[in-house]
């Protein structure tokens, strides 16, 4: 039968008793992990956050009673026990954090009774992800799950210390907002008082910092809750935390700056590690020339090679039609795999296809120093000689090569580069590499809105060089954007914003607002910055994405306390559901035979 407190008073958590502590009376709360009844004695595992302590039960010191209640006590019970926190002397257990100590143990109180647990409460659990995240209050229990939330929360203290010495702001923005046309969807919600209109959730605090600068508050930051209506993936969730900042009379190197140190604060205080400074930096073309990708994984080579030029003229019509069109041939050099069987390239050759290639040509080079290759009768052996210098090929290598669009190269060769790279072994998942990916595309061309959008979003400065661009060559134009990328994962993003009128009206132009649409979307935004809007930059950070990379989960969801799943469904809580047809009068909203059978 469980029972209250009853004036009881825990003197400390289980881990952490300390060397004073030896001989004297000790209360300690948690949940039962074990329980071992060897007859004579008792041996309870008692967990809380910070770890495990164990408790001895010998009915000479404890009396009958408690010894009885110590036999009959079972997993995920709530106790509290008082007793004597002793040494273990030579029986010191080197795999707990309390194993050199244990509490004899006088009294036990049953707080709470558990029914047994679905699963067991065990670090690096086996149980199927659906079933843990259906007990997800369970799932939490599990000290590697806990660990992870402790070091999110130390992780965020640490952001909160460095920010408000540096004289930021922390300051809160609305949840409740106008929908905005650009980017992801908007989650929406509709409005009692206002039939037929919606609010949308942030999916950042985009245009309120921006506003905060107007008004004069300088440095500003915020841990805000953001909500994107887009596919799940392991790194990627509807509704996330991102740390928020925006600066006045600040430039690029400004931002980096103070982000620099404090990436350098926070990976040591929450891991130890020592953060590298100045971080290196790449602009954005040379991480597409070299790796691919915008976030690219610097921990190891294998990057891609330009062979456009070595090919011209060659006769193999996948290439030199890929030229003609404006696009390139590029390659990779898998080094050692030229004994790679048929059927595992036939395989990345239905990858490529899958990112948009046509397909993917390969060349190896045998140890005799002989070749087989997807495309060897279209070039001489001079020609394939050649291609094998160009991609710095020796006996053995595998070389393989994509010819498209350059954005379809860079797709294909980029994500085979990782696939290949972790597949060989060739990454140290000790390491963490950052870098800082700077001066992104401003706009980006979209085949199925048939115009220019932007990169980034449309309040993004371009690169003063670069402006005159903009009617002529839109493509051509640079931003003072710069994206924070730690082991191939964006860990956040940034840019100086725009903050002169000509500059902001024509950005909107080029995207396709008139003057009419661009007022009824931003116009507060446009109308505040006809009062006096100092320069100003920013950059948001993923917490999750952050905290993920920090403790080295696989995915976000273990370390967040209630994460949803793929179909941006909680197991848990069994949401999305429906509601009471009364609550959707009261909206004006009905909802149609189509949506109730999807």
């Amino acid at each position: 039968m469980a029972e209250s407190m009853m004036g009881l008073k825990r003197s400390c958590r289980c881990a952490e008793v300390t060397p004073e502590m030896v001989g004297q009376s000790v209360t300690l709360m948690g949940w039962v992990q074990k329980n071992r009844n060897k007859g004579g004695i008792v041996f309870v595992d008692l967990r809380d956050r910070s770890g495990i302590m164990q408790v001895i039960f010998e009915e000479a010191e404890c009396g009958t009673e408690a010894f009885e209640a110590a036999g009959a006590v079972r997993s995920e019970f709530v106790i509290a026990v008082e007793g004597t926190l002793v040494n273990r002397g030579g029986a010191a257990n080197e795999n707990l954090k309390t194993g050199a100590y244990e509490l004899r143990a006088k009294s036990i109180r049953v707080l709470a009774e558990s029914e047994t647990p679905p699963f067991p409460i065990e670090e690096n659990s086996k149980t199927k992800e659906d079933l843990r995240l259906k007990y997800r209050y369970l799932d939490l229990r599990r000290p590697d799950i806990q660990r992870n939330l402790i070091l999110r929360s130390k992780i965020t203290a640490s952001i909160r210390s460095f920010l408000t010495e540096e004289g930021f702001l922390e300051m809160e923005t609305p949840i409740l907002c106008k929908s905005t046309p650009e980017g992801a969807r908007d989650y929406l919600v509709p409005s009692r008082v206002h039939p037929g209109e919606f609010y949308a959730l942030p999916q950042s605090p985009q245009l309120f910092k921006q506003l905060l600068m107007c008004s004069g508050y300088d440095r500003y930051f915020q841990i805000a809750k953001c909500f994107r209506d887009e596919d799940l993936r392991a790194d990627r969730q509807p509704e996330f935390t991102q740390v928020d900042m925006e600066l006045s009379f600040v430039d690029v190197d400004d931002v980096i700056d103070v982000n620099e140190r404090l990436l350098k604060k926070v990976c040591k205080d929450a891991i130890g590690l020592e953060v590298q400074t100045p971080i290196q930096r790449m602009t954005w073309i040379e991480a597409m020339n070299r790796y691919g990708s915008d976030k690219p994984d610097t921990r190891f080579g294998m990057e891609l090679t330009d062979v456009s030029k070595v090919v011209e003229g060659c006769g193999f019509g996948v290439f030199t039609g890929a030229l003609e069109n404006g696009g390139s041939v590029r390659g990779l050099n898998v080094k050692g795999q030229a004994g790679m069987p048929r059927k595992k390239i036939d395989a990345l050759v239905e990858e490529a296809k899958g990112l948009g290639a046509k397909g993917l040509a390969y060349l190896a080079v045998n140890e005799d120093g002989t070749y087989k290759s997807s495309f060897a009768k279209f070039f001489d052996e001079a020609g394939l000689a050649a291609l094998v210098e160009a991609m710095g090929g020796e006996k053995g290598d595998l070389l393989l090569f994509a010819a498209d669009k350059n954005k379809v190269v860079w797709d294909v060769l980029g994500t085979l580069r990782l696939k290949l790279g972790r597949e060989a072994g060739l990454i140290d998942d000790s390491k963490f590499n950052f870098l800082w990916v700077t001066e992104f595309p401003l706009l980006e061309w979209s085949d199925t809105e048939n115009r220019f959008m932007a990169m980034h979003h449309p309040f993004t400065m371009p690169m003063d060089e670069d402006w005159q661009y903009i009617d002529s060559d839109p493509g051509r134009v640079r931003a003072k954007a710069y994206d924070i990328v730690l082991n191939g994962t964006e860990l956040g993003g940034g840019s100086v914003r725009i903050h002169q009128d000509d500059i902001q009206e024509k950005m909107l132009e080029v995207l396709g607002f008139s003057k009419e649409n661009a007022f009824e979307q931003f116009g507060f935004l446009l109308t505040a910055f006809k009062y006096g809007v100092p320069p100003h930059a920013g950059l948001a950070y993923g917490l999750d994405r952050l905290v993920m990379l920090l403790v080295g989960a696989d995915s976000i969801r273990e370390v967040m306390a209630f994460p949803k799943v793929k179909d941006a469904s909680c197991l848990m809580t069994e949401c999305p559901s429906v509601v009471d047809p009364k609550q959707l009068t009261e909206l004006g909203i009905e909802v149609s035979e189509t949506a109730e059978e999807e």
